[in-house]
């Protein structure tokens, strides 16, 4: 067996009120998705359609959370870290996206959530993670502007009844893969393919965003935020074809979700584009003043210009001289660390205080004959990743918080059961749940933490 990696040489130049979690989706790991009142989501629909699903697999029982809320808190507890951030299944509270309150699948939340508090463990809830109900996505989904007024009643509804013992809050988790390949390239649910004409699907995930934040503050909410999925863009080359290319994909990736939050306004690039369905107010109901920036990190991307008769002005290339991931990423602490530090000194005081809400490795591992799980490149890939946050913290930037993704195996969205992210090991066939070494490993780097400060 491979040596454990030792605890980050620079764990120690963490702040003192740093803070460690995990984080899931509830689409991924719940399961029940035909029960105690839940209605359609357009994942369910989605992975029904064959071939969109790589394994062919559905999330009707994913890691069977649903039933096994009590086995998780435990592992939670034993895991020792202070936060754990979680999603609310949209259609399992509002059936229809609207109207008529589901009460079983509100009180599950309830439940989870005194469960959580009673266990000492912080929750952090994200009220939406892609899974959109399907009755909305019917009437044009996120293409709707409709949507941002059923979504702002949900969050008002969630709020009313979690935020006297959930303190955080993040409205809409990654909106950009959300939007891009649920509505732009049809990677993801709901599976459309309309490419630029995507973009108002874009503005209206952020002003749900805005008005969630009103409704959630009016609530009694006392620290929302965002988590916003970025990478850092490389040209492929320096031909000025391929350097256009990574300029107009970052600011389509990373500034269109980012600038609007911090600026009030859309990158120039794209500011255009988005004025046909920007109303009068709208920038000012997104730019809200949020108490942290969440990012949501996991590989640079380098970008090209496609080729002449391409529908989209993008190609993608590797990152050479890496390792990658199962799930095809590439691994490149350095690029979180450049990231962060860059991203900083552009935004300064408009830049509230960053929280890593997602960071993590699919890495196949299966227990052995002794029942152990060795995913030593899954704690290789956390380990350098929080020194980089921490070689960050170094120089100047703001961070406060580190979720490591994910706690449980889950259903990966369109690659289905293949990439295994979790410190746990789930058994497909029988929902078994075994730690892995990572667990393990996670576990001592934040009962290490606590002891230095």
């Amino acid at each position: 067996m491979a040596p454990e990696s030792p605890m980050p040489a620079s764990l120690g130049a963490l702040p003192g009120g740093f803070r460690f979690g995990t984080v899931t989706a509830a689409y991924q790991i719940e399961g029940a998705v035909a029960e105690d009142g839940r209605g359609p989501s357009i994942w369910d629909a989605y992975a029904a359609e064959p071939g969109r699903i790589a394994d062919g697999s559905t999330a009707s029982t994913a890691a069977d959370h649903y039933h096994r809320v009590d086995e998780d808190i435990a592992l939670l507890k034993d895991l020792g870290a202070p936060e754990y951030k979680f999603s609310i299944s949209w259609p399992r509270v509002l059936p229809s996206g609207k109207g008529a309150v589901n009460a079983k699948g509100l009180d599950f939340y309830d439940r989870l959530v005194d469960k959580l508090v009673e266990a000492h463990i912080d929750p952090v809830v994200t009220l939406h993670h892609w899974d959109l109900p399907q009755a909305l996505e019917d009437d044009g989904g996120w293409l709707n502007r409709s949507t941002v007024d059923a979504f702002a009643e949900y969050a008002g509804i969630v709020g009313e009844r979690l935020a006297d013992r959930v303190d955080a809050w993040v409205p809409i988790a990654e909106p950009a893969v959300m939007v891009f390949r649920g509505y732009a390239t049809g990677e993801g649910a709901p599976g459309r393919r309309a490419l630029f004409d995507a973009l108002p699907a874009a503005h209206h995930s952020l002003l749900a965003h805005g008005r969630a934040v009103i409704e959630l503050r009016r609530a009694g909410a006392q620290i929302v935020g965002c988590a916003n999925n970025h990478s850092p863009m490389w040209p492929a080359s320096d031909d000025p074809a391929d350097v256009g290319a990574t300029k107009l994909f970052d600011a389509l990736w990373n500034g269109l979700f980012l600038e609007p939050m911090l600026l009030g306004r859309y990158p120039g690039d794209l500011a255009m584009l988005q004025e046909e369905f920007t109303h009068p107010g709208d920038l000012a109901t997104i730019r809200q003043p949020l108490d942290f920036y969440g990012v949501n990190y996991y590989s640079p991307l380098r970008v090209g210009a496609a080729d002449e008769d391409s529908d989209t002005p993008f190609r993608f290339v590797d990152v050479l001289g890496h390792r990658y991931t199962d799930a095809g990423w590439a691994v490149v602490p350095d690029a979180l660390r450049e990231w962060l530090v860059m991203t900083r000194a552009r935004f300064r005081a408009a830049m509230p205080p960053i929280v890593i809400t997602e960071c993590g490795a699919a890495v196949a591992a299966d227990p052995d004959e002794n029942g152990v799980v060795d995913d030593q490149d899954r704690i290789d890939y956390l380990a350098a990743h929080i020194e980089a946050v921490a070689a960050a913290v170094d120089r100047g930037v703001d961070v406060r918080a580190f979720f490591a993704y994910t706690l449980l195996d889950s259903w990966e969205w369109a690659q289905g059961f293949l990439p295994q992210y979790g410190l746990v090991h789930v058994d497909q066939q029988t929902k078994e749940r075994t730690k892995k070494r990572s667990f393990q490993w996670y576990a001592d780097l934040v009962a290490a933490h606590r002891a230095q400060v």
